[in-house]
């Protein structure tokens, strides 16, 4: 019965931040890609520090 319950709660959690950040970069094709995804998430970084 627990485990059920585990299983659905697993299916039920929202990824953190870190994980979509995370699977975002694993989508990149190439060298160029992943570089541009990084420059583009710390961008992302940058501007929510500055409240943007």
């Amino acid at each position: 019965m627990f485990a059920t319950l585990k299983r659905t709660a697993k299916l039920l959690r929202v990824p953190t931040q870190a994980e979509r950040d995370l699977a975002y970069l694993n989508e990149a094709g190439d060298r160029y890609d992943l570089e541009a995804r990084e420059r583009n998430l710390s961008r992302r970084v940058a501007n929510r520090g500055l409240g943007l």
